[in-house]
């Protein structure tokens, strides 16, 4: 997985100066999204792979599948990728985009999990408490657990907070055995 990682940082990089330089970061974020579900379905694998297609054939095939998604600077850069067997790559072109743009908007995507959905109230609170900790910008995703017992685990990149019910009797036990 890090060849991979390697082999696509740089253009996740260039995509991205190119998209700040323009002001597009939402668009690009948008269109690389989209080329890479894109990317990742069956029949397209089938087509990038398919050595009787010429590079500018693969790219063209998928720049039409992509449709009105790709604007001129995104069709450019699918035929980039085309052109050094590189659209394999999308969905980590994407994932590694995503990751610079969050750190220049100072975002950070939270998945909040829960055994019972959360009020809006509350949700708007743990937003805010999180704010202030992380300093950044919040977006909140929320999944319901029962299994949870009671309340929240919040997960923000590598930072676990573990408030769940389940997660305090798991740790007693540990101490009580321990």
């Amino acid at each position: 997985m890090a060849e991979l990682s390697t082999m696509a940082r740089p253009y996740a990089k260039a995509a991205f100066e190119h998209a700040l330089a323009s002001s597009a970061l939402a668009e690009w974020s948008t269109m690389l999204a989209t080329a890479a579900a894109v990317s990742s379905s069956e029949a397209v694998e089938k087509l990038l792979s398919s050595p009787s297609k010429t590079t500018d054939e693969q790219a063209q095939s998928f720049i039409e599948v992509c449709g009105d998604a790709l604007n001129a600077g995104g069709q450019n850069f699918i035929r980039i990728l085309a052109e050094n067997k590189r659209l394999s790559l999308l969905p980590l072109i994407s994932e590694l985009f995503e990751a610079q743009k969050a750190i220049q908007e100072q975002t950070v995507d939270v998945e909040l999990t829960t055994a019972l959905a959360l009020d809006p109230e509350s949700e708007k609170r743990l937003a805010e408490k999180l704010r202030e900790k992380l300093k950044r910008e919040i977006k909140i995703h929320n999944q319901v657990d029962p299994k949870l017992l009671g309340g929240v685990v919040v997960r923000a990149g590598d930072l676990v907070i573990d408030g769940s019910v389940r997660g305090r009797l798991a740790k007693l036990a540990e101490a009580l055995t321990s």
